[in-house]
Protein backbone atom coordinates (compact mmCIF):
# COMPACT_ATOMS: atom_id res chain seq x y z
CA UNK A 1 0.00 0.00 0.00
CA UNK A 2 1.35 3.27 -0.83
CA UNK A 3 0.90 6.36 1.43
CA UNK A 4 0.58 9.54 -0.31
CA UNK A 5 3.07 12.53 0.55
CA UNK A 6 1.77 15.68 2.38
CA UNK A 7 2.68 18.62 0.86
CA UNK A 8 5.60 20.85 1.93
CA UNK A 9 3.81 23.75 3.49
CA UNK A 10 6.91 25.65 3.29
CA UNK A 11 7.33 24.73 -0.38
CA UNK A 12 3.70 25.84 -1.01
CA UNK A 13 4.21 28.91 0.72
CA UNK A 14 7.63 29.80 -1.76
CA UNK A 15 5.39 29.00 -4.82
CA UNK A 16 2.77 31.00 -3.94
CA UNK A 17 4.82 33.56 -3.30
CA UNK A 18 7.16 33.48 -6.34
CA UNK A 19 3.88 33.54 -8.32
CA UNK A 20 1.97 36.36 -7.09
CA UNK A 21 5.49 38.41 -7.09
CA UNK A 22 6.04 37.74 -10.94
CA UNK A 23 2.20 39.14 -11.28
CA UNK A 24 2.59 42.28 -8.94
CA UNK A 25 5.53 43.16 -8.25
CA UNK A 26 6.08 45.25 -11.88
CA UNK A 27 2.93 47.13 -11.00
CA UNK A 28 3.86 47.27 -7.36
CA UNK A 29 7.45 48.89 -8.35
CA UNK A 30 5.12 51.30 -10.77
CA UNK A 31 3.04 52.39 -7.86
CA UNK A 32 5.97 53.27 -5.69
CA UNK A 33 8.13 55.19 -8.42
CA UNK A 34 4.96 56.96 -9.44
CA UNK A 35 5.49 59.07 -5.59
CA UNK A 36 9.43 59.34 -6.91
CA UNK A 37 10.48 62.96 -7.09
CA UNK A 38 13.17 62.02 -9.43
CA UNK A 39 12.86 62.86 -13.53
CA UNK A 40 14.28 59.49 -13.70
CA UNK A 41 11.77 56.47 -13.63
CA UNK A 42 14.17 53.86 -12.39
CA UNK A 43 15.77 56.40 -10.14
CA UNK A 44 14.55 56.88 -6.57
CA UNK A 45 15.45 60.25 -4.51
CA UNK A 46 12.79 60.64 -2.41
CA UNK A 47 8.26 61.07 -2.33
CA UNK A 48 7.03 63.46 -3.67
CA UNK A 49 3.25 64.07 -5.68
CA UNK A 50 5.09 66.03 -7.92
CA UNK A 51 4.33 63.97 -10.74
CA UNK A 52 0.55 63.69 -9.82
CA UNK A 53 0.71 67.60 -10.50
CA UNK A 54 2.03 67.53 -13.66
CA UNK A 55 0.05 64.74 -14.56
CA UNK A 56 -3.22 67.19 -13.82
CA UNK A 57 -1.41 70.13 -15.72
CA UNK A 58 -0.88 67.89 -19.14
CA UNK A 59 -3.98 68.30 -20.89
CA UNK A 60 -3.16 66.29 -24.18
CA UNK A 61 -2.50 63.01 -21.88
CA UNK A 62 -5.82 63.52 -19.60
CA UNK A 63 -8.38 64.63 -22.78
CA UNK A 64 -6.32 61.00 -24.54
CA UNK A 65 -7.29 59.02 -21.28
CA UNK A 66 -10.96 61.00 -21.54
CA UNK A 67 -11.26 59.74 -24.90
CA UNK A 68 -10.40 56.26 -24.32
CA UNK A 69 -12.70 55.96 -21.40
CA UNK A 70 -15.71 57.07 -23.55
CA UNK A 71 -14.57 54.99 -26.75
CA UNK A 72 -13.81 52.18 -24.29
CA UNK A 73 -17.44 52.48 -22.31
CA UNK A 74 -19.13 52.61 -26.20
CA UNK A 75 -17.62 49.91 -27.27
CA UNK A 76 -18.39 47.69 -24.52
CA UNK A 77 -21.61 48.57 -24.55
CA UNK A 78 -22.04 47.87 -28.29
CA UNK A 79 -20.44 44.87 -28.33
CA UNK A 80 -22.29 43.16 -25.65
CA UNK A 81 -25.20 43.90 -27.38
CA UNK A 82 -24.49 42.62 -30.46
CA UNK A 83 -21.76 39.71 -29.43
CA UNK A 84 -24.83 38.97 -26.88
CA UNK A 85 -27.16 37.98 -30.00
CA UNK A 86 -24.51 36.38 -31.78
CA UNK A 87 -23.70 33.91 -28.95
CA UNK A 88 -26.92 33.09 -28.50
CA UNK A 89 -27.73 32.19 -32.44
CA UNK A 90 -24.53 30.29 -31.86
CA UNK A 91 -25.88 28.35 -28.63
CA UNK A 92 -29.55 28.11 -29.58
CA UNK A 93 -30.40 28.03 -33.46
CA UNK A 94 -28.41 24.62 -34.36
CA UNK A 95 -26.78 24.38 -37.50
CA UNK A 96 -29.04 25.94 -39.75
CA UNK A 97 -27.36 26.81 -43.77
CA UNK A 98 -24.63 29.00 -43.58
CA UNK A 99 -23.59 28.32 -40.27
CA UNK A 100 -20.25 27.70 -40.78
CA UNK A 101 -20.27 31.21 -42.94
CA UNK A 102 -21.75 32.55 -39.74
CA UNK A 103 -19.26 31.51 -37.35
CA UNK A 104 -16.53 32.20 -39.41
CA UNK A 105 -17.57 35.52 -39.73
CA UNK A 106 -17.94 36.11 -35.76
CA UNK A 107 -14.84 34.29 -35.21
CA UNK A 108 -12.59 36.00 -37.89
CA UNK A 109 -11.36 39.27 -35.49
CA UNK A 110 -10.01 36.57 -32.92
CA UNK A 111 -7.96 35.27 -35.71
CA UNK A 112 -6.94 37.82 -38.02
CA UNK A 113 -3.59 39.97 -36.62
CA UNK A 114 -4.88 43.51 -35.56
CA UNK A 115 -2.44 45.26 -38.07
CA UNK A 116 -4.63 43.24 -41.19
CA UNK A 117 -8.02 43.71 -38.99
CA UNK A 118 -6.98 47.74 -38.84
CA UNK A 119 -5.47 47.92 -42.22
CA UNK A 120 -8.70 46.48 -43.75
CA UNK A 121 -10.90 49.07 -41.79
CA UNK A 122 -8.57 51.97 -42.80
CA UNK A 123 -9.17 51.32 -46.43
CA UNK A 124 -12.89 50.48 -46.02
CA UNK A 125 -13.07 53.83 -44.55
CA UNK A 126 -10.83 55.54 -47.09
CA UNK A 127 -13.34 54.33 -50.09
CA UNK A 128 -16.69 55.12 -48.28
CA UNK A 129 -15.31 58.73 -47.80
CA UNK A 130 -14.71 59.11 -51.82
CA UNK A 131 -18.27 57.63 -52.42
CA UNK A 132 -20.24 59.17 -50.04
CA UNK A 133 -18.08 61.51 -48.48
CA UNK A 134 -18.53 59.85 -45.26
CA UNK A 135 -16.96 59.65 -42.86
CA UNK A 136 -15.02 62.13 -43.60
CA UNK A 137 -11.90 62.89 -41.30
CA UNK A 138 -11.22 59.91 -38.52
CA UNK A 139 -11.83 59.94 -35.60
CA UNK A 140 -13.79 58.61 -32.66
CA UNK A 141 -16.66 57.41 -34.70
CA UNK A 142 -13.88 55.32 -36.63
CA UNK A 143 -11.77 53.85 -33.77
CA UNK A 144 -15.74 53.17 -32.13
CA UNK A 145 -16.18 50.47 -35.01
CA UNK A 146 -12.97 49.26 -35.05
CA UNK A 147 -13.15 47.93 -31.10
CA UNK A 148 -16.82 46.89 -31.54
CA UNK A 149 -15.77 44.96 -34.54
CA UNK A 150 -12.63 43.13 -32.54
CA UNK A 151 -15.16 42.97 -28.94
CA UNK A 152 -17.78 41.23 -30.26
CA UNK A 153 -15.62 38.04 -31.10
CA UNK A 154 -15.03 37.76 -27.71
CA UNK A 155 -18.10 38.73 -26.14
CA UNK A 156 -19.71 36.14 -28.26
CA UNK A 157 -17.63 33.23 -26.96
CA UNK A 158 -18.08 34.32 -23.67
CA UNK A 159 -22.14 34.66 -24.23
CA UNK A 160 -22.18 31.36 -26.30
CA UNK A 161 -20.14 28.83 -23.89
CA UNK A 162 -22.89 30.59 -21.14
CA UNK A 163 -25.36 29.69 -22.47
CA UNK A 164 -24.68 26.36 -23.54
CA UNK A 165 -24.11 25.39 -19.83
CA UNK A 166 -27.93 26.80 -18.80
CA UNK A 167 -30.25 24.52 -17.92
CA UNK A 168 -32.94 24.91 -20.49
CA UNK A 169 -36.27 23.53 -18.56
CA UNK A 170 -36.49 27.05 -17.61
CA UNK A 171 -36.60 28.39 -20.57
CA UNK A 172 -38.81 25.73 -21.69
CA UNK A 173 -40.99 25.76 -18.91
CA UNK A 174 -42.04 29.66 -19.48
CA UNK A 175 -42.81 28.91 -23.67
CA UNK A 176 -45.13 26.22 -22.14
CA UNK A 177 -46.86 28.49 -19.58
CA UNK A 178 -47.54 30.64 -23.24
CA UNK A 179 -44.60 33.57 -22.88
CA UNK A 180 -43.34 34.24 -26.69
CA UNK A 181 -39.73 33.54 -27.33
CA UNK A 182 -38.45 37.11 -26.82
CA UNK A 183 -40.04 37.41 -23.71
CA UNK A 184 -38.52 34.22 -22.19
CA UNK A 185 -35.04 35.97 -23.54
CA UNK A 186 -35.49 39.13 -21.98
CA UNK A 187 -36.79 37.58 -18.25
CA UNK A 188 -35.70 33.97 -18.06
CA UNK A 189 -32.12 34.10 -20.30
CA UNK A 190 -30.84 37.45 -19.51
CA UNK A 191 -30.86 37.36 -15.68
CA UNK A 192 -29.38 33.97 -16.16
CA UNK A 193 -26.39 35.03 -17.56
CA UNK A 194 -26.30 38.47 -16.31
CA UNK A 195 -22.56 37.92 -14.57
CA UNK A 196 -20.99 36.77 -18.21
CA UNK A 197 -22.99 39.91 -19.50
CA UNK A 198 -20.98 42.32 -17.04
CA UNK A 199 -17.20 40.04 -17.32
CA UNK A 200 -17.56 40.48 -21.42
CA UNK A 201 -18.56 44.26 -20.80
CA UNK A 202 -15.05 44.30 -18.33
CA UNK A 203 -13.39 42.62 -20.92
CA UNK A 204 -14.37 44.28 -23.96
CA UNK A 205 -13.99 47.75 -22.13
CA UNK A 206 -10.00 46.33 -21.35
CA UNK A 207 -9.51 45.29 -24.76
CA UNK A 208 -10.88 48.78 -26.22
CA UNK A 209 -8.41 50.75 -23.91
CA UNK A 210 -5.35 48.63 -24.14
CA UNK A 211 -5.56 48.70 -28.06
CA UNK A 212 -2.55 50.33 -30.14
CA UNK A 213 -2.64 48.62 -33.13
CA UNK A 214 -6.65 49.44 -34.50
CA UNK A 215 -6.96 53.17 -32.74
CA UNK A 216 -3.55 54.49 -34.58
CA UNK A 217 -4.46 53.00 -37.75
CA UNK A 218 -8.13 54.60 -37.69
CA UNK A 219 -7.39 57.89 -34.73
CA UNK A 220 -7.33 61.11 -36.87
CA UNK A 221 -5.57 65.02 -35.65
CA UNK A 222 -6.94 65.43 -32.40
CA UNK A 223 -8.57 62.31 -31.90
CA UNK A 224 -5.37 60.01 -30.25
CA UNK A 225 -6.67 57.32 -27.57
CA UNK A 226 -4.51 56.87 -24.51
CA UNK A 227 -2.45 53.98 -25.48
CA UNK A 228 -1.15 54.78 -29.01
CA UNK A 229 -0.30 58.19 -27.16
CA UNK A 230 1.79 56.83 -24.43
CA UNK A 231 3.35 54.25 -26.71
CA UNK A 232 4.49 57.24 -29.25
CA UNK A 233 6.08 58.90 -25.78
CA UNK A 234 7.64 55.76 -24.75
CA UNK A 235 9.92 56.03 -27.79
CA UNK A 236 10.60 59.75 -26.91
CA UNK A 237 11.37 58.93 -22.93
CA UNK A 238 8.72 57.72 -20.66
CA UNK A 239 8.09 60.07 -18.68
CA UNK A 240 6.99 59.82 -14.97
CA UNK A 241 3.33 61.20 -15.12
CA UNK A 242 2.28 58.14 -16.78
CA UNK A 243 3.21 56.05 -13.51
CA UNK A 244 0.62 58.33 -12.17
CA UNK A 245 -2.03 58.05 -14.28
CA UNK A 246 -1.59 54.02 -14.09
CA UNK A 247 -1.52 54.17 -10.85
CA UNK A 248 -4.65 56.70 -11.03
CA UNK A 249 -6.60 53.40 -13.08
CA UNK A 250 -4.94 50.59 -11.08
CA UNK A 251 -6.92 52.15 -7.70
CA UNK A 252 -9.83 53.12 -10.13
CA UNK A 253 -10.12 49.07 -11.13
CA UNK A 254 -9.37 47.94 -7.78
CA UNK A 255 -11.87 49.81 -6.33
CA UNK A 256 -14.56 48.51 -9.11
CA UNK A 257 -13.56 45.04 -8.24
CA UNK A 258 -13.94 45.18 -4.59
CA UNK A 259 -17.84 46.83 -5.11
CA UNK A 260 -18.58 43.97 -7.23
CA UNK A 261 -17.64 41.57 -4.94
CA UNK A 262 -19.50 42.90 -2.16
CA UNK A 263 -22.42 43.45 -4.84
CA UNK A 264 -22.06 39.53 -6.10
CA UNK A 265 -21.70 38.18 -2.16
CA UNK A 266 -24.99 40.12 -1.10
CA UNK A 267 -26.54 39.19 -4.11
CA UNK A 268 -25.76 35.87 -3.23
CA UNK A 269 -26.56 35.60 0.41
CA UNK A 270 -30.19 36.59 -0.66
Amino acid sequence: MSTAIAPNPWLRGLVLFLGFGFLYLPIATLIVFSFNDSAMVTSWSGFSFRWYTALFNDSVLLSAAWLSFRIGALSATAAVIIGTWAGYVLARMGRFPGFSLYLGMVSAPLVIPEVVLGLSLLLMFVEMDKLFGWPGERGMFTIWVGHVLLCTAYVAVIIQSRIRDLDRSLEEAALDLGAPPLKVFFLITLPLIAPALGAAWLLSFTLSLDDVVIASFLSGPGFTPLSPEIFSRVRLGLKPEVNALATLFILAVGVCVIVAHRLQKRREER
